[in-house]
């Protein structure tokens, strides 16, 4: 892969459905596949499918089609996710708890190695296998876990100053759950999830879906 090209954040995230898709059917026994059997199974097509593989070198053979496991460890190696990498959460209310619990970030690749709170009532306290630690000691932590990657699951007030901290610390990317757009560098990568955006889309296209339904009869 050549350096200097900037992969679209589209391709990226398509590597990750790729990644998933190749897990499932490696568990079926499945060795070979062609693109065609990825745009039926996931629905991206087969060109872009080749294309998003292109930024980064060769795949497959023509008339034989990609090795499973091959290119899903190629592609485990392109998204880092090869190995284990730490990871720091900061909030542990309801959602941090249940992504705590949650074995699918393990299996591929991801740490939950600190949980930080302000809650008295919570600091101390166990947290599946971890202990919530005072948030306080949030930039210190970060540093001795060795962490590039922060969970955001707090307020919005909260998110801005927790974020500058989590960079001080040297984290380069931030999964943000709070409802609230982090000003940061430009070279720290922030993706946003959020709830409520979500929902008002799916909202939206149920009720155009019933609409044109309606229209229909």
């Amino acid at each position: 892969m050549n350096e200097n090209i900037k992969v679209p954040m589209p391709t990226l995230e398509r590597l990750s459905t790729y990644l998933r898709y190749l897990q499932d059917v490696q568990a079926r026994g499945v060795h070979t596949i062609l693109s065609a059997d990825v745009e039926r199974d996931t629905g991206v097509n087969a060109a872009q499918f080749r294309k998003d593989l292109s930024f980064f070198g060769e795949f497959g053979k023509p008339g034989v089609g990609y090795n499973v496991l091959e290119l899903q460890q190629r592609i485990a190696r392109i998204l880092q996710v090869h190995r284990e990498q730490p990871v720091v959460l900061v909030g542990a209310g309801n959602l941090g708890t249940a992504l705590i619990g949650y074995p699918g970030l393990r299996r591929h690749g991801f740490v939950i190695a600190g949980v930080f709170d302000n809650s008295p009532k919570k600091i101390g306290q166990r947290l599946g296998e971890m202990e919530i630690q005072d948030i306080q000691y949030l930039k210190e932590g970060i540093v001795k876990l060795g962490a590039k990657i922060g969970i955001l699951t707090v307020p919005a007030s909260e998110a801005q100053t927790i974020a500058n901290t989590m960079v001080e610390a040297d984290v380069k990317g931030i999964l943000n759950f709070a409802p609230a757009t982090l000003r940061l560098p430009a070279d720290i990568t922030v993706r946003d999830v959020y709830f409520f955006q979500e929902l008002a889309v799916l909202s939206y296209c149920v009720s155009r879906a019933e609409l044109l339904a309606e229209r229909s009869e």
